[in-house]
């Protein structure tokens, strides 16, 4: 998390020393596009993953294991091959700077190529990280893919400062991507879990077994589709739909932040998710009750403690952060800040909805989800720009996300689903509220400006948060809390 967020704080202002806004933009654009071709994967990490959870209860689980993995291995190369062909094809027949409006910026159809196809490659290593994280190695995948994306980090630093052209950049941060990938599944893989080369010898499957894999993981597909689309589409969308380019960099940046805060929910339910699958598997309901409660009030808190430090201190880090060469949208800020901290719950809900294979809940609630996000953003873009992508980001999170998913987990999973919402509605007013108005304190009692100023109000607003949360250090608080939260 902490290597995403230097992704974004550290390298943009770096970018924007050696590029313009409309160079900024250009590469959101590229970037954007990269990470929604992760789709690709439809939803077969997650259908692999439920598989590798079954097998530990059938005999010889390590030889099915294998069987299933050389298989599905397979599998994603040939996704990988095919669709790189279609990604190359179609970027030849629809250059991507025309359909979005980057014509003027040079090696952008290229740069699309690179980053795309790059990402594609990489999608292999899906299937590994899934199996790690069944059989307790996922910290391996984890550290892994720390270290590649601390290089790329750097790699990127360097091309900008010294090529100081997009399609450098791009080659830097996919190459780190593959050679991860190909780190993971052709070294670590085989000698971390040796069994997996008795998979090596198994039969080519049949088109019928791979159009049932397509079809067992069609609802984690649709789910995933939705969520990186509502993380990265709305980028390409407002790219196309709006003029200004100004106005296309300043809602990238912002939506940046707001992803990164969804990002980190979503990396908090995976443990708790996964442990939430394996209660559900076994019918153990007590603690299976117990935990989901627990971990949406904890994950519910994070994501308003965060925004409750970031929107009274907005604006000075945005004007710190771009050189004060973009302006800050204030209505946008908030629109999405307090958005991705109300659908916090209703991540928790999605993580458990994709380890416990409710297919039928997923497909009806995201496709419906991103059926409205499309029709809102359609009418709304043209009409209030990127203000429009945020309310129709924050509107199907609220309209079905929250109001399909979430309340249908909550009421077959908890005793008493209703008072456990208020509880989470109340702490989320109260910290994100509280949190806001401490900061606007903090700012009015602050003097000077710049950077120094900035950092002297993050840090008494750090030290007054820390000191407000003390007592739940001492184990009898933290018991009489849990205590009070229904489950």
């Amino acid at each position: 998390m902490l290597l995403a967020l230097t992704q974004q704080l550290l390298l943009i202002p770096t970018f924007l020393h050696f590029w313009s806004s409309d160079t900024l933009a250009a590469w959101l654009a590229l970037y954007a596009a990269g990470s929604l071709v992760v789709v690709a994967d439809a939803g077969l990490q997650l259908r692999a993953i439920n598989r590798f959870l079954a097998f530990k209860a059938c005999a010889d689980c390590e030889g099915r294991t294998a069987n299933f993995c050389a298989r599905m291995m397979r599998l994603y190369l040939g996704i990988v091959v095919g669709l790189g062909v279609l990604l190359i094809a179609g970027t030849e027949l629809f250059p991507p700077a025309a359909v979005l409006g980057f014509h003027k910026t040079q090696s952008f159809d290229v740069a699309m190529i690179v980053i795309t196809v790059g990402t594609l490659l990489a999608l292999p290593a899906n299937l590994v990280s899934g199996l790690y994280r069944v059989r307790g190695k996922y910290s391996r995948a984890v550290w892994s893919q720390n270290v590649a994306l601390l290089v790329g980090q750097i790699g990127q630093f360097i091309a900008v400062a010294w090529f100081g052209s997009l399609l450098a950049v791009a080659i830097t941060y996919v190459a780190t991507q593959i050679l991860f990938a190909l780190f993971l599944v052709v070294y670590d893989a085989p000698r971390q879990l040796p069994f997996l080369k008795r998979g090596r010898a198994v039969a080519s499957s049949s088109w019928r077994w791979k159009a049932g894999q397509f079809r067992l993981a069609l609802p984690f597909a649709v789910a995933n589709l939705t969520e990186i689309a509502l993380a990265n589409a709305p980028m390409l969308l407002v790219s196309a739909m709006v003029a200004d380019r100004v106005a296309v960099a300043q809602w990238g940046l912002i939506r940046v932040i707001s992803s990164f805060l969804r990002g980190i929910c979503i990396q908090m339910t995976l443990p708790i998710g996964a442990e939430l699958g394996h209660d559900f598997a076994i019918g153990d309901k007590v603690r299976l009750r117990g935990l989901y409660a627990y971990g949406s009030l904890f994950i519910t808190a994070m994501a308003s403690l965060i925004v409750g430090g970031l929107l009274p201190f907005w604006s000075d880090f945005f004007a710190l952060w771009t050189h004060g060469s973009i302006p800050n949208d204030a209505a946008l800020t908030v629109t999405l800040l307090m958005g991705s901290a109300v659908v916090a719950p209703s991540l928790m809900a999605l993580g458990f909805a994709n380890h416990s294979n409710r297919g039928d809940l997923l497909v009806r609630t995201k496709g419906a989800q991103l059926v409205v996000f499309l029709i809102l953003s359609a009418v709304l873009i043209p009409r209030l720009g990127p203000l429009g992508a945020a309310i129709a980001i924050v509107a199907s999170d609220l309209l079905t996300q929250i109001g399909i998913l979430t309340l249908v987990i909550v009421r077959q999973t908890l005793a008493h689903p209703v008072r456990h919402m208020l509880v989470l509605i109340t702490i989320m007013a109260v910290i994100m509220l509280g949190g806001w108005g401490l900061g606007l304190a903090i700012r009015g009692i602050v003097p000077g400006a710049g950077l120094l100023r900035f950092l002297t109000e993050c840090a008494i607003w750090l030290v007054v948060v820390a000191i407000a949360a003390s007592p739940l250090l001492m184990e009898r608080v933290r018991g009489r809390v849990l205590a009070a939260v229904p489950n």
